[in-house]
């Protein structure tokens, strides 16, 4: 239950449309769910504004489809799911409405919502190796409600490819910058935005990037005011946090 439906249920009690011991069995029900594997937090979105996430790595494709079983039981009308095998995919989708992208391995469970963030987020890689981790992230902002401008195939290899979209760097309320090997488009677009950047280093490239870490290290070291940064290609950690930024009324 989001916050927004907790205030509808109250408004509710206050117009004599719910009685209080119907508003309180509905409360009492919310806090978790005990699956035997799991407990399902269903007081996540009261308490941050989003409904808990599955984290797809590690579970069973049974164990996947009977948490977000559960969750959509309880009324979750846009359930995302991370890092999620092809396998489970098939099965999920025979038993629930199931939107899966192979190549970021993201799965939605029920219907995208309406944009309602303040601005847009701009997602931009430095190569189309980075892809799968930007559609992690936008894939992620997008589930949370924002407008996502993708910008990708734009590193410093040919910075004249960043420099063509100076209008939607401008104009981001949030920029979220993607890059393996060096990892230096965090900070070269840290040095033209004026919104806050969120540098995701991926795990692309030669020998010593050692997997990532050269781009974390390199991030992490940006001259550029403005630019924080996530784990190695935590591109869910970008989205939900460019989805907090953007949403945040009077920044």
């Amino acid at each position: 239950m989001t916050q927004k439906e907790t205030l509808n249920l109250l408004e509710q009690v206050s117009a004599g449309e719910l009685s209080p011991q119907q508003a309180l069995l509905q409360l009492k029900m919310e806090p978790f769910e005990e699956l035997g594997f799991a407990k399902v937090d269903h007081h996540r979105g009261l308490r941050q504004g989003a409904a808990e996430v599955i984290y797809g790595a590690g579970k069973t494709p049974e164990q996947i489809r009977a948490i977000a079983q559960a969750m959509t039981d309880r009324g979750e009308k846009a359930i995302l799911i991370t890092r999620m095998a092809v396998e489970a995919a098939e099965l999920v989708g025979k038993s629930l409405p199931l939107r899966y992208d192979p190549l970021s391995r993201v799965g939605i469970v029920g219907q995208m919502p309406e944009a309602d963030g303040i601005g847009k987020i701009v997602v931009a890689t430095g190569g189309t190796s980075d892809m799968p981790v930007a559609e992690e992230a936008a894939l992620t902002a997008e589930v949370l409600g924002n407008e996502v401008v993708r910008l990708y195939d734009v590193g410093v290899a040919g910075l004249h490819r960043l420099l063509s979209h100076m209008e939607e760097i401008m104009s981001a309320r949030v920029i979220i910058a993607i890059a393996g090997m060096e990892g230096a488009l965090a900070s070269v677009i840290g040095g033209l935005a004026d919104c806050p950047v969120i540098g995701v280093p991926t795990s692309v490239g030669y020998g010593a990037s050692m997997h990532g870490l050269s781009a974390l290290l390199s991030m992490l070291n940006s001259c550029a005011s403005g630019v924080s940064v996530v784990n190695i290609d935590n591109g869910f950690g970008a989205g939900y946090l460019a989805s907090m930024i953007n949403h945040m009324e009077g920044k």
